[in-house]
């Protein structure tokens, strides 16, 4: 079973039911939606085919909303904009029709919090230039390099603190959206501070919406404020996109290492995404480079990797996504496995010893019977080379538990209150499948009273005997 799991962005290559089914079957977890792009109707349909394939092949996937958060663009230019280094350009508060090196800026207001001497990249980074001069309607900026502006590229100010709400009036309208639509995940882009992602849970609980919430994080700011923004996320991205941008190439490997490794110390589930098959849009084959990306990710405590353009419009979808799972693969053969974090709760420490069991017991599965998947996530944590599968009656657990390492959703079973009952249903389900016989050994993790969020208390061993022994009950 591979562990780290495959996010993948939807788009006109991959949208039709045939294609989902097929990257279901190849080993995507996640699907994610763009609402940087499309409209409501196309979201729609797409949210629709992709519980349609899943049903058709009885496996739950989960579906992932990618709101576009306010990122920051320059308007319209006629044409290509030829820029040479030490020339000057002007950055505007409204549109200058009469003069082509004047660039007005999406957010007006970012003008006000901009100083003399900070940075202003243009196009991912790759048009750099600095503030030398700044009046109350715009800025004179100086050119770094050379380069070429079109249309609408992105602006991104690495130096300046930015006092700009992560929620949009389109974004909340997306939000709503995907209430309406039972949307597993939720990412938010451009967080900056925890306040973003508290004003995004009122919107949602306004809505009755309880999503898995994944930060994006993407500027300096949200790196500066880490900590305190996963402690209050579900998950995060790396989103090297903009981060590039903001840090330069050469920082990003260090930056991707810092995020991963805060998430896995807090236990919150991360995704590594952006340019990790670019050249698979075009060509059926990776770069060595490519595939040393995806294997320094896994190595580094990666829950996911995602790709973008490689399964929206690349020629090669599938190919990439067999890539990425056969590259996985290949990783966690000699994977770091069992990693060790304090314990900070009983919770924390009943994942932890059971672990450890599992560990020195060296083949056995783990089994979580879980509410809300996080005692499924407690046992990731501390990633067990052992399987991880996870037992719960909330689809929406069900769903969500597919971004995490290691964890496999197994059933979804109704809500007991009695343990033994629940183990015993558990056995029968599984022997009537014929997933197991009856020397398959378990670490099973539970609460004495099933059924609760956050109750789990307790660890059996469940081998021949003890299975004998559970059917053998009556109820």
């Amino acid at each position: 079973m591979r562990k780290t799991k495959i996010v993948i962005t939807v788009g006109p290559a991959t949208s039709s039911l045939e294609m989902i089914k097929k990257l279901i079957q190849k080993g995507v977890n996640v699907f994610r939606l763009n609402f940087s792009h499309g409209d409501y109707e196309t979201h729609r349909t797409t949210i629709q085919t992709i519980r349609k394939a899943s049903k058709a092949l009885n496996k739950e996937v989960a579906i992932l909303q990618d709101i576009s958060g306010p990122k920051v663009r320059i308007g319209k230019i006629d044409g290509v904009l030829k820029l040479k280094k030490s020339e000057h350009i002007k950055l505007t508060k409204e549109e200058d029709e009469h003069d082509e090196r004047s660039l007005a800026l999406s957010y007006p207001a970012i003008i006000d919090m901009v100083n003399v001497g900070e940075e202003v990249f243009f196009a991912d980074g790759t048009i750099r230039t600095k503030v030398i001069e700044k009046q109350s309607d715009h800025l004179i900026l100086e050119l770094l390099n050379d380069g070429e502006l079109t249309s609408r590229k992105g602006v991104n100010f690495p130096k300046t603190k930015l006092k700009i709400s992560a929620i949009t009036a389109k974004d909340e309208a997306d939000i709503i959206f995907g209430a309406k639509n039972e949307i597993d995940i939720v990412a938010l882009s451009f967080v900056q501070s925890k306040d973003d992602i508290l004003k995004a849970k009122k919107i949602m609980k306004e809505h009755n919406f309880d999503p898995f919430i994944v930060s994006k994080i993407e500027t300096g700011e949200a790196i500066n404020n880490l900590e305190s923004i996963l402690e209050i996320s579900d998950g995060v991205m790396v989103a090297r996109g903009d981060l590039g941008a903001e840090f330069g190439v050469t920082k990003l490997p260090r930056i991707q290492k810092h995020i991963i490794q805060v998430a896995n110390r807090l236990n919150k589930p991360s995704i590594t995404a952006t340019q990790m098959l670019t050249s698979m849009k075009e060509n059926p084959f990776p770069t060595r480079a490519e595939v040393s990306d995806i294997a320094n990710a896994v190595y580094d405590g990666t829950d996911a990797v995602m790709l973008s353009d490689e399964t929206t419009i690349g020629a090669f979808p599938i190919e990439a996504v067999e890539v990425l799972h056969d590259t996985i693969k290949d990783v966690e053969y000699e994977y770091p496995y069992f990693k060790d974090f304090s314990s900070s709760n009983y919770a924390d420490a009943v994942a932890k010893s059971a672990v450890e069991l599992a560990k020195n017991l060296d083949k056995e599965a783990l089994v979580s019977f879980t509410m809300s998947g996080m005692s499924a996530q407690l046992l990731s944590q501390y990633r067990p080379k052992q399987n991880i599968y996870a037992v719960t009656h909330s689809l929406q657990t069900f769903r969500r538990l597919s971004l995490v390492w290691g964890v496999r959703p197994l059933f979804i079973m109704p809500k007991i209150q009695n343990p033994t009952k629940l183990i015993y249903d558990f056995v029968t389900k599984l022997l009537e499948e014929n997933r197991v016989t009856m020397d398959t050994r378990f670490i099973i993790t539970m609460g004495s009273a099933t059924g609760q969020k956050g109750s789990t208390n307790f660890i059996r061993l469940l081998n021949r005997e003890g299975m004998e022994a559970v059917l053998a009950s009556e109820f």
